[in-house]
C-alpha cells in the first residue's frame, strides 16, 4: 500500500491581507498529479484542513473540489481535526463521504476511530485521533487518573484494541521526542506549548507502523522515520521564506514501512527576502509574482516606498528598513517588544531608522512630545 501523508492545509488561509486560495487551488491539483504519478492507495489529512473554525464559503468548496477528484480516482482519504478546524462541522456527512472512501473524524468520541483498508498482503489499520485536549479525554474517562496532557493522549490510544499487525497513527498534536521539540515557523499559533506540559511523548506511538503528524509546519521526524511531520504544503509566514515544501509518501510492505520519500512540491508563487537600496530592487525586478518581504538599506525612509515597491512586485507583503550598518531584527519583532515603555519603543525605531541612537536633546522632545499627547 502507498499512501500520500499531508497536514495543515489551511485552505482559506490569509497572510499579510493576501487571499492565498488561488496558490492552495495551485498545490492541490499539483498533489493531485504526484497521486496520479504515484498510484497511490490513500490520503492521509492529519489536521488543519481548514484555517479557521468557520471558514470562507470559497475554502469549502475547494476542499470539496478536492475530495471529489479524490474519491474519483478511488483514492481513500483518512482525516483528522486540527485545532483551527471546527471538529463538529468536520463531522457534518462524515456518515455518507464514507461510502466514497472518505473517512473523517471529527470530534473525539472517547475512543480514536479506526478504519481498514486492504492491500494484497492484508488488513491495514487506520487510527484516526484528531486534535483533542486533556479536558475532553477526562469527560470520557472520569475514574482515569490522567493528570496532565501526556496522560490523556495515552488514554485516548488505548480505548481502542488494535485490529491489525500493520497500524498507521493520524493524529494532530504537538509531539516530542523525550524533551526534544520539533523544530517550529511562524505560522505555527496557539495552542502550542514547546516542552513537557502540553506535549505529547513520541513514545506512545510504538506499536504503529507509521504515525502520521499535523500540527507543525515544517516537515520533519521526531525521534524516528517513522513518526514524521508533514509539515504545511505552503509557507504561511514571512519567516518561511525560501523553505522547501513536500508531500510525504509512505510505502507499507509485508512487515510495515517499506520506504518513505519526500516528494517535493512547488508553489505558484514563492516567498521570497529580498535587501537592498529600493532603487536597486525595483531596477530589475525579477519573478515579479512571487510574494515578497523586502529590506532596505536606504540610510533614511524612502516617500511612497511600498508604492515603488509594488510597481516591480504586485504581491509585496512587507516592507521594513535596516540601514547599512544597523542590527540585523528578526523576522517577526511581536516577541522582542511586547512589554517594553514606550520611550524604547521609540528609540528602538528611531535608532533603525537612522542608523544612530537618539541625542539627548532629542530624547527629552520625545518625552515632552508624549506627555503633552497624553493630556
Amino acid at each position: 500500500m502507498k499512501f500520500l501523508h499531508l497536514a495543515d492545509l489551511h485552505l482559506g488561509k490569509r497572510v499579510n491581507g493576501f487571499d492565498l486560495l488561488e496558490d492552495q487551488r495551485y498545490i492541490l491539483e499539483q498533489i493531485l498529479a504526484l497521486c496520479d504519478s504515484n498510484k497511490v492507495d490513500a490520503v492521509v489529512l492529519a489536521g488543519d484542513i481548514y484555517d479557521a473554525p468557520v471558514p470562507p464559503a470559497a475554502a469549502c468548496t475547494l476542499l470539496d473540489w478536492f475530495l471529489t477528484q479524490l474519491a474519483a480516482r478511488r483514492i481513500a482519504v483518512l482525516a483528522v481535526s486540527g485545532n483551527h478546524d471546527s471538529a463538529e462541522r468536520l463531522d457534518y456527512a462524515a456518515g455518507l463521504l464514507a461510502n466514497q472512501n472518505v473517512y473523517i473524524a471529527g470530534q473525539f468520541r472517547g475512543a480514536p476511530r479506526q478504519i481498514v483498508l486492504n492491500d494484497r498482503f492484508g488488513p491495514v489499520e487506520f487510527t484516526l485521533l484528531p486534535f483533542v485536549r486533556a479536558a475532553t479525554v477526562r469527560h470520557y474517562m472520569p475514574e482515569a487518573d490522567l493528570p496532565d496532557y501526556d496522560s490523556a493522549v495515552a488514554a485516548a490510544l488505548s480505548a481502542c484494541a488494535p485490529s491489525a499487525e500493520r497500524r498507521v497513527l493520524v493524529a494532530h498534536q504537538m509531539v516530542v521526542a523525550g524533551l526534544c521539540p520539533p523544530q517550529l515557523s511562524g505560522s505555527e499559533t496557539a495552542p502550542l506549548t514547546v516542552g513537557t506540559v502540553d506535549s505529547v511523548d513520541a513514545a506512545h506511538f510504538s506499536g504503529f507502523s507509521y504515525t502520521a503528524l499535523g500540527h507543525i509546519h515544517r516537515a520533519q521526524r521526531v525521534g524516528s522515520d517513522t513518526v514524521r511531520y508533514a509539515g504545511a504544503p505552503l509557507c504561511y509566514h514571512l519567516d518561511e521564506c525560501g523553505m522547501e515544501k513536500s508531500a510525504t509518501l509512505v510505502r507499507l510492505g509485508r512487515r510495515g514501512v517499506d520506504g518513505i520519500d519526500t516528494l517535493p512540491l512547488h508553489p505558484r508563487r514563492a516567498m521570497r527576502h529580498i535587501v537592498g537600496p529600493l532603487a536597486k530592487l525595483v531596477e530589475h525586478p525579477a519573478d515579479t509574482g512571487d510574494y515578497i518581504w523586502a529590506t532596505l538599506t536606504d540610510p533614511t525612509p524612502q516617500p511612497d516606498a511600498m508604492a515603488m515597491l509594488r510597481t516591480a512586485y504586485p504581491n509585496a507583503m512587507r516592507l521594513d528598513y535596516r540601514p547599512q550598518g544597523a542590527e540585523i531584527l528578526p523576522a517577526d519583532t511581536a516577541q522582542s517588544v511586547r512589554g517594553k515603555p514606550f520611550a524604547s519603543l521609540f528609540e528602538d525605531f528611531f535608532t533603525q531608522m537612522n542608523g544612530r541612537p537618539l541625542t539627548v536633546e532629542e530624547a527629552r522632545a520625545v518625552k515632552a512630545l508624549r506627555e503633552e499627547a497624553s493630556k
